[in-house]
């Protein structure tokens, strides 16, 4: 099978520049164009240049429906306005879609699952595979211990990330609360302040802490009477995502229409 050829969307960010360079490190994958946002001061500019490469003539552009003419996939990392901006133009042009985005919506998830009976799409809110075997681990301890432990996720985020509690923090969440048996939106503890009075029993508490250039900390506490137990991954370069996303996406090519996630690339989803 030749290279699948890929765009990058948000090619200017930083996770866009780390995608960048994990197609030029990898088999299997050729960038075959970098979109960025209408009206970034980054238009035109060299893609390899801005990922600390050198020149590869793909310069950034706003026009997806034009660069997606000879592509294969596109690998979106941006924020929720701009890939469901990209979702139907992928869809239609029968894309593979790696989503990482976070801060989607429910009405915005409800768009991209939309597609999935025409288009293939693997969505996850964390694509390192060190945090999906956790995830898998969260949900296997969630359902062995009864609701005696508390649960309570803390996840340590740059100063620059605008969504919280983190698209991680909640993918592990949703494990805790699918080992329990639970939905998440009855059971979700976010913003303690003040007098809160005491903990409701069967919560799943999340907390955010943002500062520096931390690429992604998150830990799962299980607090029970005398003992606790806490799992946690500490992300120490968001090259580690961008190269999970590449795997998801060579092995999404050529799957059938439907809506995936990294446990599903990873051969996790049984668990």
């Amino acid at each position: 099978m030749s290279d699948m050829r890929l765009i990058v969307a948000g090619a200017g960010g930083r996770m866009g520049r780390a995608l960048t360079r994990a197609i030029a490190e990898s088999k299997g994958a050729v960038l075959a164009g970098a979109l960025e946002a209408p009206g970034s001061d980054l238009l035109g500019k060299d893609a390899g240049v801005l990922a600390g490469l050198p020149a590869n003539g793909i310069t950034l552009s706003a026009d997806l429906w034009a660069m997606s003419k000879d592509a294969d996939g596109i690998l979106d990392f941006t924020v929720p306005a701009a890939t469901i901006a990209n979702v139907a133009i992928a869809a239609q042009r029968g894309l593979v879609h790696v989503i990482g985005t976070t801060g989607l919506s429910a009405s915005d998830n409800a768009v991209i699952k939309s597609v999935t009976n025409r288009a293939v799409v693997v969505q996850s809110g964390n694509m390192s595979l060190g945090v999906n075997l956790l995830a898998a681990v969260v949900k296997r301890v969630a359902k062995a211990l009864d609701q005696s432990f508390d649960i309570e996720i803390v996840e340590t985020h740059h100063r620059m990330k605008v969504d919280a509690p983190s698209g991680t923090a909640l993918m592990l969440g949703q494990a805790a609360a699918s080992g329990r048996g639970i939905p998440l939106d009855e059971h979700s503890a976010r913003g303690r302040d003040g007098i809160t009075g005491a903990r409701r029993r069967g919560d799943i508490g999340f907390a955010s802490l943002r500062g520096g250039t931390v690429a992604g900390d998150h830990s799962v506490s299980f607090l029970g009477q005398f003992e606790r137990l806490t799992l946690s991954h500490h992300a120490e370069d968001r090259m580690l995502f961008a190269h999970g996303a590449l795997k998801a996406a060579l092995w999404a090519h050529g799957k059938a229409p439907g809506h995936y996630s990294m446990a599903d690339v990873l051969g996790l989803s049984d668990i």
